[in-house]
């Protein structure tokens, strides 16, 4: 979904304001009383809403796959109610899209994604209420399969699609569509390595600053013992306390020769990149581990600052470019 959602946010709005320049309509619509920050900002909320149904709609076949689950041995029951109700779903909204097509000229793709998504959202939901076999689950467990830690992972998700849009929005301001593709997709390959680019860089420079202070005996142990919460409400600790030596002084102190221009700028990479590692939560989820709302939230506030970042690029660039 987070693969399908980035390539999407880059092809669709990598042309928005490329080609309503080329168009000669963005040259109509900021020559009335409409604003170049309001311009840009709006056709941001334009490939954002559609970004935002796409990826929804992508998310509720996730849903409905993973309420399925795999089936490993042959004994593993099919789970009837999701192929059932999800089988619906796609049909109905085939079969509406293609009416509408043919009858009244709407767009196929448009009009299946419109009508998909609520279907599917009701899909997953019936298929929560029953068992794999179609028996109704007794009030006491209804939802007892919902797995609140997805739809975190997923909303989480969902705002690093928005900072690739609004990376988009901001390099179309600029750049022709070719040139806005790269940069897009380079700022998504860039953000998901973004710890080995930079961060690895930042550690190693600690790491050689920690061996100065401990040579220097300017460091003190201490104890760590680190604990995970797991969904099923257990606290995972690990089985022996890991020993850490702790500089007792500032370890930019230790620093020589280039060395602290040299974390500076590893630094400043490292916080100018957006990392989509923050909000690819993948590993907490196969690892079983509870991702707490206080995460969530952090999470968001840093891909928001993002996409208020780009915006603002986007509109300084678009403010004193040619459109006519």
């Amino acid at each position: 979904v987070f693969l399908c959602g980035c390539l999407l946010a880059a092809f669709i709005a990598t042309g928005v304001l490329t080609r309503e320049i080329e168009n000669r309509t963005a040259l109509t619509v900021v020559s009335k009383p409409v604003s170049r920050p309001m311009f840009v900002f709006g056709k941001f909320l334009g490939v954002a809403g559609a970004m935002l149904l796409c990826t929804t709609a992508m998310s509720l076949v996730f849903l409905l796959v993973e309420q399925h689950t795999v089936l490993e041995t042959v004994r593993d029951p099919v789970h009837v109610p999701v192929i059932v109700f999800g089988g619906l779903a796609v049909v109905i909204a085939t079969a509406v899209a293609t009416w509408c097509n043919y009858f009244y000229g709407m767009n196929f793709t448009s009009t299946i994604i419109c009508t998909a998504t609520p279907l599917l959202l009701v899909a997953y939901v019936l298929s929560l209420l029953f068992a794999p076999d179609f028996t109704p689950y007794p009030r006491s467990r209804l939802g007892a399969s919902f797995e609140p830690d997805l739809i975190k992972a997923i909303g989480v998700m969902g705002m690093a699609i928005m900072v690739l849009v609004a990376v988009a929005i901001a390099a179309s301001a600029r750049l022709g569509q070719i040139m806005t593709l790269i940069v897009t997709l380079g700022a998504f390959l860039v953000g998901l390595l973004s710890d080995w680019l930079f961060g690895r860089r930042i550690v190693a420079l600690q790491d050689l600053w920690l061996q100065r202070a401990r040579a220097r005996g300017l460091t003190e142990p201490q104890e760590i013992v680190r604990e995970f919460v797991l969904v099923t409400g257990e606290v995972q600790r690990s089985p022996t306390p890991e020993i850490r030596d702790v500089p007792t002084v500032p370890l930019a102190e230790l620093a020589e020769g280039g060395e602290r221009l040299a974390m500076a700028g590893w630094k400043l990479l490292h916080a100018v990149v957006p990392n989509f590692q923050v909000l690819w939560l993948s590993d907490a989820l196969t690892q079983q581990r509870l991702i707490p709302m206080s995460y969530v939230w952090t999470s968001l506030t840093y891909g928001l600052r993002y996409v208020v970042a780009a915006l603002a690029l986007a509109v300084f660039l678009f403010q004193r470019r040619e459109v006519g």
